[in-house]
């Protein structure tokens, strides 16, 4: 198995590559000027980094999953993240893209808002496909930076170029919508899937054994990323899976409560609180009232 490179600054990318590193923090990639060529690499990410496949030119795995990407794809990577690449052989890569170090964004705008942008921990089969005027208008950005890089570094500089990163990233989110649309019919399956999940998981009394369910459960049943899951949910439904799922456990609640004589306990516990003052606080904070109170009030 080929060595881990630790990809902590853009240099160590562009040393990979044969390119030439402008700036410390922040590097525009465009593979079609590379000098070097490596076959089989993985790479620890500790910088940011988005790219636009302009060809199909080898695998790129992220744990067991091969990206689905093609021409016109754009796959994102943040900090944390581990990935293999596998060129194919005889096959010069084609891509443009953007590194940045986190320390790049400490102080700006974009640094506070970061985490607001959820593609970068979305997985493999969750790629970005962009139509041609996208990527004509991702690659208007990436030249954009890359012009600024250009220029002598200044006390502009810094807020110049994380704006014009800020905007890319924007643009990302603004593409991420647009799929979420032109595949509905997929994510309406997820959605039925997640609704089918949670009614099971009711039913077969997990909750009673496992606890509350998570997020992360159902968006590993429906192998969807949750940061993905929770996006497609919140598009299609207007509410997050959180959400969804609490009030699917105040309407059970609900009904357990009028239609059953079970204790407040004896109900927490079979829909997963380990704590029935857990329940009682959720309750009332749901439906302002205790489940008590809601017990005695006419039907």
């Amino acid at each position: 198995m080929e060595d881990v490179i630790k990809l902590d600054t853009v240099d160590v990318y562009n040393k990979l590559f044969g390119l030439e590193t402008m700036h410390p923090l922040v590097s525009v990639i465009d593979l079609s000027q590379a000098t070097r060529f490596p076959s089989r690499f993985t790479l620890h990410y500790g910088i940011y980094a988005l790219f636009l496949k302009q060809v199909k030119c080898g695998d790129i795995r992220y744990g067991r999953q091969i990206y689905d990407y093609q021409e016109g794809t754009v796959t994102s990577f943040a900090p944390g993240q581990v990935s293999a690449v596998e060129m194919a052989e005889g096959v010069k890569p084609l891509a443009k893209g953007l590194l940045f170090h986190p320390d790049l964004i400490r102080g700006t705008s974009l640094g506070q808002e970061i985490r607001r942008y959820s593609f970068f921990s979305y997985n493999s089969n969750e790629a970005l496909h962009l139509s041609d005027e996208e990527k004509d208008i991702f690659t208007d950005c990436l030249d954009k930076i890359a012009r600024e890089l250009q220029h002598p570094i200044d006390k502009h500089s810094k807020r110049l170029i994380s704006r014009n990163i800020e905007l890319l990233l924007d643009y990302c989110m603004r593409f991420y919508e647009r799929q979420f649309i032109t595949r509905q019919t997929v994510n309406k399956d997820a959605l039925t899937q997640f609704e089918e999940l949670l009614d099971n998981y009711f039913i077969d009394d997990r909750a009673m054994q496992n606890g509350l369910p998570s997020v992360k459960y159902f968006a590993d049943k429906i192998c969807l990323s949750p940061n993905y899951f929770g996006d497609l949910v919140k598009k299609e439904t207007g509410k997050s899976p959180q959400e969804y799922i609490q009030n699917k456990i105040i309407d059970l609640a609900k009904e357990k409560i009028i239609g059953s004589e079970k204790t407040v306990n004896q109900i927490a516990y079979e829909l997963g609180f380990q704590y029935p003052q857990h329940f009682t606080r959720i309750f009332k904070k749901r439906v302002g009232c205790t489940p008590s109170e809601y017990r005695k009030l006419p039907t």
